[in-house]
C-alpha cells in the first residue's frame, strides 16, 4: 500500500493578512480545520499516513501542537520566504519526515491552512486520479471556473481595443460552446515521489492533472473570505 505524508505548511510573515494562518474563526484558528482533516486521513490509513508541519514561526508551531499536531521541525529561513516556491519548503520536510519514520513516502498531500474546504472523500478520490495515471507527476484541485478566456474575459489588443483573452480558430457564441476552464483553489496539492526526485518545481507542469472538488471550496485571503467562512461553520452549511 501507499505510504502518504500529509504536510501542513503555514509561514509566520503573511503579508496580505497577517496572522492568517492563526486567525481565530467560529472559535479556533484556521490552521486547525486542516490539522482535523489530515487526522482524520491518518486514522484511516493507520500505519501508511504520517502528517507534519512545515512552519518557520515557533507561534504557529506551538498553536499546531495544542490542535494535535506537534513536531520538532522548524523550516530553514531560506525557505520561508515569499520570492520562493514551496518546492524546497515540501521537499526539506518530506526527506526530515523520511529520516524520522525510516521510511519512503511515495505520495505527498500538502493541505493548504487557507483553503480548509476539504474532506477525508476528496482527498481519496484524487488519490485515486492520479494514482490511475502512472505518467502523471502531481496533482492539483480545482473548481469550475465563473469565466472563460474564450467567451467572456477580455484582455488589451495590439490595437488598443479589447478582445478575449484566448482567440479560438472558430468565434464561440455561447459560454457552453466553449472549452471548459478551471480555477486553482488552493485546498490540496498531490505529488508524486517522482517528482521532488526530477526538475519540477511549482505547482503546474506538462504532466500535472486535476481534482475538481464536487462542493463549494474557496481560498481565505481577506477579512471578507474570513467572514463567509465563519458563517457556513456558524449556520451549519459546512461541516468539517
Amino acid at each position: 500500500m501507499t505510504n502518504i505524508l500529509l504536510t501542513i505548511c503555514a509561514r509566520g510573515g503573511s503579508k496580505g493578512l497577517p496572522g492568517k494562518n492563526v486567525k481565530i474563526i467560529a472559535e479556533k484558528p484556521l490552521i486547525a480545520y486542516s490539522i482535523v482533516t489530515a487526522a482524520k486521513f491518518v486514522e484511516a490509513y493507520v500505519g501508511k499516513a504520517a502528517m507534519t508541519l512545515s512552519t518557520d514561526s515557533e507561534e504557529i508551531r506551538a498553536i499546531a501542537a495544542q490542535h494535535g499536531l506537534q513536531t520538532d521541525y522548524l523550516r530553514p529561513p531560506s525557505f520561508a520566504t515569499d520570492s520562493i516556491s514551496k518546492t524546497p519548503a515540501l521537499n526539506d520536510v518530506l526527506l526530515y519526515e523520511e529520516k524520522r519514520h525510516d521510511l519512503r513516502f511515495d505520495l505527498l498531500i500538502d493541505l493548504d491552512v487557507t483553503s480548509p474546504l476539504r474532506t477525508v472523500e476528496d482527498l481519496n478520490h484524487a488519490i485515486k486520479v492520479i494514482e490511475n495515471d502512472d505518467e502523471a507527476i502531481n496533482l492539483v484541485t480545482v473548481n469550475a471556473a465563473h469565466r472563460n478566456p474564450y467567451f467572456n474575459m477580455l484582455e488589451q489588443q495590439e490595437n488598443g481595443y479589447y478582445g478575449v483573452s484566448k482567440k479560438p480558430d472558430v468565434p464561440f457564441y455561447s459560454r457552453q460552446q466553449a472549452p471548459k476552464v478551471y480555477d486553482m483553489n488552493s485546498s490540496f496539492y498531490i505529488f508524486k515521489r517522482k517528482y521532488f526526485e526530477g526538475n519540477y518545481n511549482g505547482s503546474l507542469n506538462d504532466r500535472t492533472m486535476i481534482y475538481e472538488i464536487p462542493h463549494l471550496c474557496f481560498d481565505v485571503d481577506s477579512l471578507d473570505d474570513f467572514e463567509y467562512l465563519e458563517y457556513l461553520i456558524n449556520s451549519g452549511k459546512w461541516t468539517f
